[in-house]
């Protein structure tokens, strides 16, 4: 049964459906776990899934302004769980053929979330779509992204909570002994394939900490070294997913700030969203010295998508 806060809030909510800037403000401050309450509140209120509902809206805003459409269908993944709003990210990365980008916005699905969530997605995903998400992903000829990304898929199976300091050591001096200091490719790419495919995010987050910490420089750094393949480039996006995530979506969202495209907004407000917004206000201030919500609002035009963003970076209602 809702509580009466929960009610009141859901009555907020509803009220605000077909308004997406008022709808905006209200769930900016939320957190995930807010936003599922208010979610099983309201069904429980109302007898309706919000999320449904924010879909209903989203489809009748669709001859809408482009800026209000943005909106609207980023408060629907906004009230999606986690599993929903990642499969249906990834499958707007799959659709028409996966390109570069479609293949980071994969990455990031596969290195935020914990083994068994990447289960609920791959459901959610084939609820959704009737589709196996590996196998969408395979693309002839094989790219070192869907490569890495089956690799990642595969050590979800092989999943142990318990971290190991010594495999952390290990394995950072098997990531050095792979450099290879003649021409061509810097690392064996089969040496990072059975490591990937053998243990989970957090133990490589260990393991690339452990790097740093016996040889004095980050992973990424080493692969630039006596220049770098396509692998290398795609081992160092998914390198930075896992050892520093509040860093990675901090530079995608100033990267995104001076760009056109929505989607790359989107992913990064999502993956902002799930990594904790306080945590990316402080990397985002150690790396541009700048506050997050004034550089929002200074680069992207006055509209209400503007400012639900800017209202998510600062963690309260915009008045």
């Amino acid at each position: 049964m809702a509580s009466a806060g929960s009610e009141e809030a859901c009555r907020e909510i509803r009220g605000a459906c077909g308004t997406p800037r008022r709808l905006g403000l209200l769930l900016a401050p939320r957190s995930p776990a807010e936003r599922q309450q208010i979610r099983a509140a309201y069904r429980a209120t109302f007898g309706e899934d919000l999320a449904g509902t924010l879909h209903g809206t989203l489809v009748a805003m669709s001859n809408s302004s482009n800026q209000e459409d943005k909106l609207c269908r980023l408060l629907y993944l906004w009230a999606l769980e986690p599993a929903e709003r990642d499969a249906v990210v990834a499958r707007e990365a799959v659709e028409g053929g996966v390109t570069v980008a479609g293949y980071r916005a994969l990455v990031e699905v596969f290195t935020r979330r914990k083994q068994d969530q990447l289960f609920f997605t791959k459901q959610a995903y084939m609820a959704r779509f009737r589709r196996n998400l590996d196998q969408d992903m395979v693309t002839e000829p094989s790219h070192p992204y869907q490569r890495l990304l089956l690799a990642l898929a595969a050590s979800h199976r092989s999943h142990h909570d318990d971290l190991s300091q010594h495999v952390a050591k290990c394995d950072a001096r098997r990531l050095h002994d792979t450099k290879n200091s003649g021409a061509g490719s810097v690392v064996d790419e089969a040496v990072i394939l059975e490591m990937f495919s053998k243990r989970s995010i957090p133990q490589l987050r260990l393991a690339f900490c452990s790097y740093k910490r016996i040889y004095g420089h980050d992973y990424t750094k080493a692969l630039k070294i006596n220049g770098s393949g396509e692998f290398e480039e795609s081992l160092r996006v998914v390198v930075k997913c896992i050892y520093n995530p509040s860093k990675y979506y901090s530079k995608l969202l100033q990267r995104s700030m001076l760009s056109a495209d929505k989607r790359m907004v989107t992913r990064a407000i999502l993956g902002s969203d799930d990594v904790g917004i306080d945590e990316i206000r402080s990397a985002f201030k150690s790396c541009y010295g700048r506050n997050l919500a004034d550089y929002i609002q200074e680069n992207l035009p006055e509209s209400d998508y503007r400012d639900f963003l800017v209202a998510v970076a600062r963690g309260s209602v915009a008045p």
